[in-house]
C-alpha cells in the first residue's frame, strides 16, 4: 500500500494570489475545512508547502 497524507483546508483562498488559489484547486480543495486523502509524491508535498497557510497536513497513513 503506498503512504498518504490527509490534507485540510483551514483558511480561504480569497484575496490571495491565483497562483495559491489554483494549488488549492490543484490539490482538490476549494471549501474551507474540506479535506482531501492524497498519495504522498514530492509534488503533492511541494504544492502542501508552497500554501502551509491555507492547508494542514492532519494524518499520514501507510507505511
Amino acid at each position: 500500500m503506498a503512504k498518504t497524507i490527509v490534507v485540510k483546508q483551514i483558511a480561504s483562498p480569497s484575496r490571495r494570489p491565483d497562483v495559491q488559489r489554483q494549488t488549492l484547486i490543484g490539490l482538490g480543495l476549494n471549501k474551507m475545512h474540506k479535506t482531501r486523502e492524497l498519495e504522498d509524491t514530492p509534488s503533492v508535498r511541494g504544492m502542501v508547502n508552497a500554501i502551509p497557510h491555507l492547508v494542514r497536513i492532519v494524518e499520514e497513513r501507510g507505511e
